[in-house]
């Protein structure tokens, strides 16, 4: 039976490149890998095809030859026989290099043993709205994972070391033969490491690393809002077998004020105000994170009007111009009114003259009529 055409095999052209070769191969690949396809033979035949096909196109000797002069070319080289079966160690190195990320598996590397990186760990900060915009130094308390110190980290006794495991050699991977596979596998004997403590240090159980609450301190820069982090370096968990320590990030969340709302840099405020400030105007005493202010409220002044205090808001954290404090004034209708009070609102709503005292009232009811003269009932 004639061997089909590499090129046909996987789906490219002559002059595929070496990157798009890969991609055709994992493809086929996949889609015929025994694996997913357990007891069908046909499936088998045309993963080792596909395969076979990549074993000599990725190779840039062979694929000139077999370019040159088709299968006779590479049949002769030694590569993959005629009768369709692997050459020698070749097919392990596809394997590494095309499923590693697929299956777990590494084609040379030394797996997982030798040290690692810590993780990294995240502190929710909470802080009150002056102290978000202000800055601050606070105090905080975080459990994590600290090197020994009586082993140094080794987790093995004092006076001893971590002997090279004999399983692997101290790469950490063993390679186990599956079928027509050769894949790697993380050594069970060692799990990884790639070394054995026979001795354990008594504090660390051999783990090389102890649990702790540490006390660090953190400088918060002005500026700062909910959301924003504190990158602590190297303040994270200890790393495995000596490795280095990972980061720990503070996450800031600002409480909520009495009495303003943040909105980026601008602060917001809610004043109250009297009938009598908001028809005649005057002055008003508005907070600000810096002290009082005074406001002065035009006469004739209607509820919901926003006034602007330039740069009395928050300068962000990354610099630049500061915001501004935008105070909303909310007409306060008086309560627990004494009856000389309430004789002279009385008085004071009939001197009302309609049009000229209230122009959005009379406008709204002028509204309102027209409305319902124009619905036909």
């Amino acid at each position: 039976m004639s061997k089909r055409d590499y090129y046909e095999v996987l789906g490219v052209a002559k002059d595929v490149s070496e990157k798009d070769l890969k991609k055709a191969y994992r493809r086929v690949a996949m889609k015929f890998h025994p694996d997913r396809n357990p007891d069908d033979k046909e499936a088998e035949e045309k993963f080792k095809e596909a395969s076979e096909a990549y074993e000599v196109l990725s190779d840039s000797q062979k694929r000139s030859a077999y370019d040159q002069f088709g299968h006779a070319g590479v049949d002769q080289q030694g590569g993959f026989g005629g009768g369709g079966g692997f050459s020698g160690g070749n097919f392990s190195d596809i394997f590494g290099d095309v499923f590693g990320d697929i299956f777990g598996g590494g084609g040379g590397g030394r797996g997982r043993g030798g040290p690692q990186r810590g993780s990294d760990l995240r502190y929710t900060l909470e802080l009150d709205l002056e102290d978000a915009v202000k800055g601050t130094s606070v105090k905080i308390r975080v459990p994590t994972l600290v090197g020994c110190n009586t082993c140094d980290g080794t987790g093995a006794k004092a006076g001893t070391k971590p002997t090279t495991c004999t399983t692997c050699g101290g790469v950490g991977q063993v390679r186990m033969q599956q079928g027509f596979f050769s894949v790697q596998q993380t050594c069970p004997n060692c799990r990884g490491k790639g070394t054995i403590i026979s001795d354990p240090c008594s504090d660390c159980h051999g783990q090389g690393r102890i649990e702790e609450t540490k006390t660090l301190s953190v400088k918060v820069p002005p500026g700062v809002d909910t959301g924003d982090r504190i990158r602590l370096s190297g303040e994270g968990e200890a790393g495995a077998d000596g490795g280095p320590s990972g980061d720990l990030y503070v996450q800031v969340s600002v409480k909520e004020h009495e009495i303003f709302q943040r909105d980026g840099k601008n602060l917001y405020c809610e004043v109250p105000i009297s009938f009598v400030d908001a028809a005649l105007g005057g002055e008003l005493d508005v907070p600000t994170l810096d002290g009082r202010v005074k406001l002065k409220v035009p006469q004739e002044t209607q509820t919901g009007k926003l006034f602007r205090l330039r740069g009395k808001g928050v300068t962000p954290v990354r610099g630049g111009n500061p915001g501004d404090l935008m105070c909303r004034v909310i007409l306060e209708t008086p309560v627990n009114l004494s009856n000389k009070q309430k004789e002279l609102l009385k008085e004071f709503k009939a001197s009302m003259k309609g049009d000229k005292n209230s122009p959005r009232q009379n406008s709204w009811f002028e509204g309102m009529k027209n409305f319902f003269g124009d619905m036909k009932i």
